[in-house]
């Protein structure tokens, strides 16, 4: 019964974090007027989905949805700009 527990936890915190990630690229797709699958593409090529949306979501989760968009726009910005020199 505790592993069942554990496990439901578990998959429950991975739910959350897939969950925190979507809102934000829908919410800052929607700040920068970029379609969403774009977005997405953008922010995997830098490996900021994985890295910076569901690795730091300990951190990001209790920030406002607007602050998390504004962070991972200006990131992205940061990444791409880096890219381009």
């Amino acid at each position: 019964m505790r592993k069942q527990l554990q496990k439901k936890n578990y998959e429950r915190h991975e739910y959350d974090k897939i969950h925190l990630a979507i809102m934000a690229i829908d919410k800052a797709s929607r700040k920068i007027n970029v379609p969403k699958a774009e977005l997405y593409d953008r922010l995997n090529k830098q490996n900021l989905v994985h890295d910076r949306l569901i690795g730091m979501y300990d951190v990001l989760h209790t920030q406002s949805l607007d602050f998390v968009a504004d962070d991972i726009i200006e990131t992205l910005h940061n990444y791409e700009t880096e890219d381009a020199m």
